[in-house]
């Protein structure tokens, strides 16, 4: 019951802010909820408060207690939705496949069906000594990507 009010408002509060999605949403025993959300354009900490406050100001204290934690997901969190790779175009990824690759390069593309990336890597001359550095891409489907994360520069 508790559960589906939760819910209701938090569909709601999206409903009404379009540029912001859900990516995850617990709700333990004790009813302690936590909310992960994130955006289009990034995630504010108005943009938490205002998710807190929809859900918080329409459910009567005296008849349910609950705790209530809204927060964005973090720079380091993997990308877990297709719908968050597109604000990190230009950005280094580093990605692991379900077919055990590991690859990291720049996001240049994101469709339908996947993501881009380019880099530049070392390769041996094709004739003689020495090494000379290509420039490499590789596609990879959405339902092929086990985890990826945006490669934090410092």
């Amino acid at each position: 019951m508790f559960k589906k009010i939760v819910e209701d408002l938090l569909q709601n509060a999206l409903e009404e802010r379009q540029d912001l999605f859900l990516i995850d949403f617990y709700l333990s025993g004790d009813n302690a909820v936590k909310i992960v959300i994130d955006g289009d354009n990034g995630v504010l900490v108005e943009d938490c408060m205002f998710i807190s406050r929809a859900i918080e100001h329409d459910i009567d204290r005296e008849e349910h207690d609950f705790s209530l934690e809204v927060l964005s997901s973090g720079a380091a969190t993997p990308l877990i939705l297709p719908r968050q790779y597109s604000k990190h175009i230009g950005r280094n990824l580093e990605v692991k496949t379900l077919d055990h690759q590991d690859l990291e390069g720049e996001l240049t593309e994101v469709n339908e069906d996947g993501v881009v990336l380019s880099w530049k890597a070392r390769e041996p001359k094709p004739v003689g000594k020495g090494k000379v550095t290509v420039a490499k891409t590789a596609a990879i489907a959405f339902d092929n990507i086990k985890e990826a994360k945006v490669k934090i520069k410092f």
